[in-house]
Formats: structure tokens, C-alpha cells, sequence
């Protein structure tokens, strides 16, 4: 599993991260609200864990604000609170499971396991990825070595189909039916257009270009045409 651990406390923190990886996890470490909402926002995890109560943003209005922007990722509360109420109310606030501190490790892991098979189909594709080319498919937001780049939405929906086909060959067939949702060939350059748009927002001040023509067959998102 991929794992968000959302914990202010570096010794509990380091002591999990070194459980879960030794389980053979991937964890990633958040040490506040504000980092590790845009972790979770941004990266794509099975099963985040998260402290309630941490600086700069509180566990309980992380869990809202990403249960409103549609993230469904398991979610697994740890808290020293132990009241029926404050279980309930991290339960409400959008958690799928919660943990009293302290905990055994074991039930800790066992938690992990369940969440992530219960949810194993709902984790949602948060980006897509082309060597240094991504595109968040929450915010829209295109990036290539870290630099934004700005596109049209029907740049914007080509882009994310290149990249859902990336190093394969796409008709103009596939990108008139999938793209412009047209079943017939309007015998116009409106795809050749928007490839030469695309091409220069993308490739243009690279070293690497990515999008490539191949003559009476397509084109390719792929690192080598």
C-alpha cells in the first residue's frame, strides 16, 4: 500500500513509518494539516492516516474538505480523545475507521489491511503522468518540469486523452470519437490545429519533445516518436 501518514508528533511518527515500511508500505509523512492536505490532494494513496489534532489545520476539517472534493481514499483517525462522542464525531466528519491513542501496532496494521481491501476500487486517479509532463485531473492543473502551463478546455481534454494513451499510437478516428464526440470526419484541420496548439504549449522550450505526428497513421505522447 501507498500511505499518507498525517502526524505532528516525529516520534509517533517515525515509529509508524518504520512499522508500516517494514510491512512492506510506502509511506509518505505530513507533519501538519496544510501539508498534508495537499499531499492527499495531489498524490494518489490507498489508505491515509491522520492525526486529529495538528498545527495549522485540525484533522477533522482536513477529513471535510477533502470528503467535499469528492475524495473517497479510506480514511483512518488516530486520537488520544477516546469519548464515545469525539468517535462519532470523527466518524461523521468523514473517517472510515478510528483509533484510540495509544494503540497496539498489530491492530493498527489490521485496520490498514481491511480499509484498503473494502476500498480497493474507489481510490480515484488524482494525476496523470508522462516522464516530466502532469496533469492534476482535480484542479486541471498542467505541469512540465515543475513549470505551469496554461491550456484551453479543449486543449485541456486532448491533453488528458493523450496522456490516459500515453506511449501508444491515436487515429484521428479515435481522437474525432473520444475527444469532439463526433462519429463522422467534418473533413476540416480542427485535430492538426489543436496538436500544433498543444504541441508548442507542451514542447516548445523543452528539450525532450513528447508529442509527435506520425504521417497517414496518428500521433504519440511518448518520450521517443
Amino acid at each position: 500500500m501507498r500511505i499518507l501518514l498525517i502526524e505532528d508528533d516525529q516520534q509517533a511518527a517515525a515509529y509508524l513509518t518504520k512499522g508500516l515500511t517494514e510491512s512492506g508500505h510506502n509511506v509518505d509523512h505530513a507533519v501538519d494539516g496544510h501539508v498534508g492536505l495537499d499531499l492527499a490532494l495531489t498524490e494518489n494513496y490507498e489508505v491515509l492516516v491522520i492525526d486529529r489534532m495538528l498545527p495549522k489545520r485540525d484533522g477533522l476539517s482536513l477529513i471535510r474538505m477533502l470528503r467535499a472534493d469528492g475524495d473517497k481514499t479510506p480514511i483512518l483517525i488516530l486520537s488520544a480523545l477516546a469519548e464515545v462522542d469525539d468517535r462519532v464525531e470523527g466518524l461523521r466528519s468523514g473517517g472510515d475507521d478510528y483509533l484510540v491513542k495509544p494503540y497496539a501496532f498489530a491492530e493498527l496494521l489490521a485496520r490498514l489491511d481491511i480499509l484498503s481491501k473494502r476500498h480497493t476500487v474507489t481510490v480515484p486517479l488524482k494525476t496523470l503522468k508522462l516522464a516530466d509532463l502532469e496533469l492534476n485531473l482535480l484542479t486541471h492543473k498542467v505541469t512540465r518540469s515543475g513549470i505551469l502551463i496554461r491550456l484551453q478546455p479543449m486543449e485541456l481534454r486532448l491533453l488528458e486523452f493523450l496522456l490516459r494513451h500515453a506511449c501508444q499510437i491515436v487515429t484521428r478516428t479515435m481522437l474525432l470519437e473520444q475527444v469532439w464526440d463526433l462519429h463522422f470526419d467534418p473533413q476540416t484541420n480542427v485535430i492538426d490545429t489543436q496538436i500544433s496548439r498543444l504541441r508548442s504549449k507542451i514542447d516548445k522550450g523543452f528539450d525532450k519533445p513528447l508529442l509527435h505526428t506520425l504521417r497517414s497513421v496518428g500521433y504519440k505522447l511518448d518520450e521517443s516518436p
